[in-house]
């Protein structure tokens, strides 16, 4: 039986709840793992946590700063095969309460965040011709849902890059695609689950009845990531216990 590659997988917002699973799954299988995020104090902590992974400051929506960090995580790992952009922010409010401000918030750390991001990846990945590039977009840029205008703008921005950027590089060997989750037990959505009613809800919203778990995600990136996915590319993959494509089932 052949041995399994190590994989060198870049994480972009690796303090995050679906980054820390990320990188605990991939590294417990033996794949070498570097990590990308803004200064704050789960950054801090996230770095006490692991002071032996390559992990570099950089702010997403900054162009030049990302990709010097970003040349700094791949020659730590001495190459990259993957990068998963984990990097993201919730804001619920109907449009008329919205101030530009907060929308462009929205724009830059979900949507901007995600092309930046893009471009440095390509950079040693268009040379190598190979490589793997993983988004994180949002059920909610494919199904309509009350006070998330500006979050599934910024989602389904982030879809049309995926296959619009597929297709530019799909000559080179490189697959771009995304996942489209639901709610998930993550510190970003913690203060949209803060009281019992909040969580009730929101498990209600999804027919299988319950929020989903980071883990559940970065396995769903894992195979994306890896060579079983192969001939995948361009696509999105909803992963939230049903709620994008069945009704949960009323009470009698």
């Amino acid at each position: 039986m052949n041995e399994r590659k190590r994989r060198k997988v870049v994480i972009g917002g690796i303090a995050g709840g679906l980054g820390r699973a990320l990188a605990a799954r991939l590294q417990e299988q033996g794949d070498q793992v570097a990590g990308l995020g803004r200064e704050s104090e789960r950054w801090e902590a996230f770095r006490s946590d692991h002071p032996d992974l390559p992990a570099f400051a950089a702010d997403a929506r900054d162009g030049e700063a990302w990709a010097t960090a970003f040349r700094a995580a791949v020659d730590a790992l001495d190459g990259v095969d993957a990068y998963v952009h984990a990097i993201g922010n919730i804001a619920l409010k109907p449009a008329h309460l919205m101030k530009d401000d907060e929308f462009r918030e929205v724009l830059e750390t979900n949507l901007t965040s995600a092309f930046i991001a893009l471009r440095a990846a390509l950079e040693p990945m268009r040379r190598q011709k190979h490589g793997v590039i993983v988004f994180v977009s949002s059920v909610a840029a494919g199904s309509g849902l009350a006070n998330h205008e500006a979050i599934a703008a910024a989602k389904a921005g982030i879809e049309g890059l995926v296959r619009a950027s597929a297709a530019t590089y799909a000559s080179l060997g490189l697959r771009i695609n995304a996942i489209a989750p639901g709610m998930m037990d993550t510190p970003a959505a913690g203060p949209l689950l803060a009281s019992d009613a909040a969580q009730q809800l929101s498990a209600r919203l999804h027919p299988l009845g319950r929020i989903g778990q980071p883990t559940e995600a970065a396995a769903l990136i894992d195979w994306l990531i890896g060579p079983d996915a192969g001939w995948v590319t361009g696509q999105i993959w909803n992963l939230d216990g049903g709620m994008s494509s069945i009704l949960p089932k009323p009470k009698l």
